[in-house]
């Protein structure tokens, strides 16, 4: 069933238009200010929205609960500081070109700032600008610059260490891939952001200093307009210009410290789950604060010479905040009862259910090697395999769970899969496995003349040497091959959880696997699922190839074998049979590269008759194998194996490879059952072997197959 894909509204499409158009309009729209000369009265109605815009820009910011939160603010700034720039550029050509007409020329808000702020006087004017001056560029612009600096320095150094950080969460698995996408995302923003603050806190100081300048640009250019083209005295020039240029100097300032706020409160944000004012107001609630406030204002207020009508009321209403704090801190915390009260005896099934596919359960005495703080070895190791294994196998594995457990003994482990242990061992933690894998020279007490603990390597069998770190350097030159107890462990799980890979593929994990072979052959999936293979009985068919040797990793030529068997029969073993045949070359390929002898072994004809016209199971219809025959086989097949040095293959008639293959999976790994059928045609073979043949017709029956 498709989805139908709905189209925007004409009303939809005009918003975003409109949108995307606001931000150069509006631009234009300031360099028309600077250039252009406007009426008073739509000066007024700009001052008005540039000081609106000032006080929402620190708002915003007051009210962010980090600073990443108003991540616009640099050029939100830059565009609030073009506007006040213009706004200047405006108002200077209406008090120059006007001002001897009166101070209602300029527009009716320079003229009140001009007669209310300052009592028209502009000496006064000069003062209170100059202080503004003083405030907004030594005090909070440069702070704010300073802080923005180190900041932007400080978050730039340490960029590299929270990429390695955020590698290493997701190699220990405990973030998902959309998670780490995310992070980086504000990594990345969070450095932009504050290289852009480092710049952007120079718009203001800029600005700061351009106001100034325009300042002195309008009394000079007042009195000499005045003077020269309107005929007025100095005194007459000084009040109408110089009243006119301070009062449109503080219009100006007030927007502009209140940007220089905004942006001191921003750089000097931490973040936190509060905005500002929730941060302070949570960090001022503690009443032991308060209590010395109280004394010294009453101690102050006590003395003679001190006016006590503010003291000692401040110092009241001190211990007022004081008692009233300490009260609610003593106070029980309001218990929250829920709508749904749960009985006592209710259990979840989240309580009794665990929903990990594969645990490693450790021993107390193995918890150090999950511990973050000495570096989490084994987390580190199983985050490995389980990518290794997602690569070899072709699709992506489940996460893993890690836990402790009270029922093993200190240095035990266990492997479990659906609850079920598949694998256990023993490691000493604090020491180290030395391996011989054969290449260790033989000493005096048969182990290269290293001294330790002896064992059995868990994953390969091989003889090894529990040893203290020290003897490191010495096992490696014996030529042990040495390892710690997290790799032990690791290596462990990834052997048999390979030995049982087609029980960790379910149908989440095929319907993935799936749809990105979808994306690269829509034709192809199509051929095969979901008719004649709905998901169950594609997932059944893949689990039975995987536990055949088959992997999951190139998925194309697998599913073209899976559709062309489709189309001559659908039945499940003829199927899997038919699939075998055409990837032959990758089932050899395990045992013998291409091109390479493959030494394989045969069963006497009359031996393999006997077990096909022995007795059948009437669940699988399979020959059955007599115990005594079945052990007979393994043994021979283990011995040859051995004797050869390497893994061989076992080529048997069709009807018999699945018995044969599943007696020998787990007793023989080294040998590998296949048909006559699953043969490659160029693959060079040497016979070296033939199971239940006599002694003495072998050399003959081996001539004879080879021939």
């Amino acid at each position: 069933m498709t989805q139908a894909r709905l189209s925007p509204s004409p009303l939809a499409r005009f918003g975003t238009a409109s949108a995307a158009l606001a931000l150069p309009v509006g631009i234009f729209a300031l360099l028309a200010l600077m250039v252009l000369p406007i009426p008073a009265l739509l000066l007024d109605i700009f001052f008005v929205l540039n000081i609106a815009i000032s006080i929402a820009v620190l708002m915003v910011a007051l009210n962010a609960r980090r600073p990443l939160d108003f991540s616009s603010f640099p050029s939100v700034l830059l565009f609030a500081t073009l506007l006040r720039l213009a706004l200047n550029v405006a108002s200077t050509r209406v008090v120059l070109v006007h001002g001897h007409e009166g101070g209602a020329a300029a527009g009716e808000v320079i003229e009140s700032f001009a007669a209310f702020l300052v009592g028209g006087n502009f000496a006064v004017g000069l003062f209170v600008f100059a202080i503004l001056m003083i405030i907004n560029m030594i005090v909070i612009t440069k702070g704010a610059g300073r802080v923005s600096e180190v900041s932007a320095r400080f978050v730039l150094d340490a960029l590299p260490g929270k990429q390695m950080a955020i590698d290493a969460d997701i190699a220990a698995g405990l973030v998902t891939a959309d998670e780490a996408r995310e992070r980086r995302r504000e990594v990345t923003v969070e450095a932009d952001f504050y290289g852009s603050m480092d710049g952007a806190s120079k718009f203001v100081k800029g600005d700061a200093v351009a106001a100034l300048l325009i300042l002195g640009v309008n009394i000079i250019a007042g009195f000499a307009i005045g003077m020269v083209s309107h005929g007025l005295s100095a005194a007459q020039a000084g009040e109408a210009y110089v009243t006119l240029a301070v009062g449109d100097a503080l219009v100006a300032q007030v927007p502009s410290l209140l940007l220089s706020i905004a942006a001191a409160a921003i750089v000097t944000r931490v973040s936190d789950t509060r905005d500002l004012s929730g941060q302070i107001g949570g960090q001022f609630a503690d009443p032991r604060g308060w209590l010395p406030v109280a004394l010294i204002l009453g101690a102050v207020g006590l003395v003679p010479a001190m006016p006590q009508m503010f003291f000692l009321p401040g110092a009241a209403i001190a211990g007022a905040i004081w008692w009233h704090l300490k009260r609610r801190a003593a106070a029980p915390a309001p218990v929250i009862e829920e709508a749904d009260d749960i009985a006592p005896d209710h259990i979840a099934l989240a309580d009794v259910a665990d929903a990990t596919l594969v645990t490693i359960e450790l021993g107390y005495g193995l918890v150090g090697l999950v511990d973050a703080a000495q570096g989490a070895p084994l987390i580190t190791r199983i985050t490995g395999i389980r990518k290794q294994l997602s690569r070899d196998l072709g699709f992506v594995l489940p996460q893993f769970r890690i836990r402790d457990s009270l029922d093993m003994m200190a240095q035990d482990y266990a492997v479990l899969m659906g609850g079920v242990s598949i694998a256990r061992g023993q490691v000493r933690p604090g020491k180290l496995l030395a391996i011989d894998a054969g290449e260790v020279r033989p000493g005096s007490n048969g182990y290269g003349g290293l001294t330790g603990e002896p064992t059995r390597d868990p994953s390969f069998d091989c003889p090894a040497l529990w040893i203290a770190p020290s003897a490191r350097d010495h096992a490696v030159a014996e030529g042990f091959l040495v390892v710690d107890p997290a790799t032990v462990i690791a290596t462990h799980a990834n052997q048999v959880l390979l030995a049982q890979a087609h029980q960790l593929l379910g149908p989440d994990e095929v319907r993935e696997w799936v749809d990105g072979l979808k994306s690269r052959a829509p034709a192809l999936v199509e051929a095969v699922t979901p008719d004649p293979l709905p998901l169950p009985a594609l997932t059944r068919t893949l689990r039975a190839l995987m536990a055949d040797g088959i992997g999951l990793a190139h998925p194309q030529p697998l599913f073209t074998a899976l559709a062309l068997a489709l189309q001559r029969t659908t039945d499940f073993d003829a199927v899997i049979d038919a699939v075998r045949a055409d990837m032959a070359a990758r089932l050899v390929a395990c045992i013998a590269a291409p091109g390479e002898t493959l030494k394989v072994v045969t069963l006497d004809a009359g031996l393999e008759s006997a077990i096909l016209g022995g007795m059948i199971d009437p669940a699988t219809g399979q020959p059955l194998i007599e115990p005594d025959c079945g052990s007979m086989i393994v043994r021979e097949a283990s011995r040859i194996a051995e004797a050869e040095g390497g893994p061989i293959a076992l080529i048997v008639q069709p009807p018999a490879r699945r018995a044969l293959a599943a007696l020998l999976k787990a007793r023989s790994p080294r040998c590998l059952v296949l048909s006559i059928a699953e043969l490659p045609a160029a693959q060079p073979i040497a016979v070296v072997g033939v199971i239940g043949a006599p002694e003495d017709a072998q050399t003959l029956t081996q001539q004879d197959i080879a021939a």
